[in-house]
């Protein structure tokens, strides 16, 4: 439970969507309940791969990646680990982070969802050179 003195961004959740979840994506997230509130444009370190419907981000590295950070509810989290695979039983292409995302300045706490490293190394699939899966697939 958020501490009472806490500020907004202390007491809220955030993640860093960078592929079909960005606004106007196919899996969009801002038609998810219950609703998020846009944070900002952000980039973080990585390599973005195509995996055809959708893409796969690795963290690190000197690429970048382009996404959208959203503050989120508890609930909304359980939604987007469905989305992505997580749970009890995963299966295996994603792995959800916690990295830190600077947007408009204020560094956050983010959620992010990976690909898994070994899930990558058996795929045969094109790296995205600059980083932006909407203008990618566009």
């Amino acid at each position: 439970m958020p501490h009472a003195n806490a500020g907004p961004d202390e007491a809220e959740r955030h993640v860093f969507v960078y592929g079909t979840l960005r606004r106007g994506g196919s899996n969009d997230i801002t038609r998810l309940r219950p609703a998020p509130r846009l944070v900002g444009a952000a980039v973080v370190a990585g390599a973005l791969y195509d995996f055809g419907a959708y893409p796969g981000l690795v963290l690190g590295g000197e690429g970048m990646v382009i996404g959208e950070v959203y503050a989120i509810e508890e609930a909304l989290e359980r939604v987007l680990d469905v989305i992505e695979g997580i749970g009890p039983r995963p299966v295996g292409k994603y792995i959800r982070r916690e990295v830190a995302v600077v947007v408009d300045g204020r560094r956050l706490r983010c959620l992010v969802y990976e690909v898994d490293p070994l899930y990558l190394s058996v795929q045969q699939v094109p790296r995205i050179a600059r980083g932006d899966w909407l203008a990618w697939s566009a």
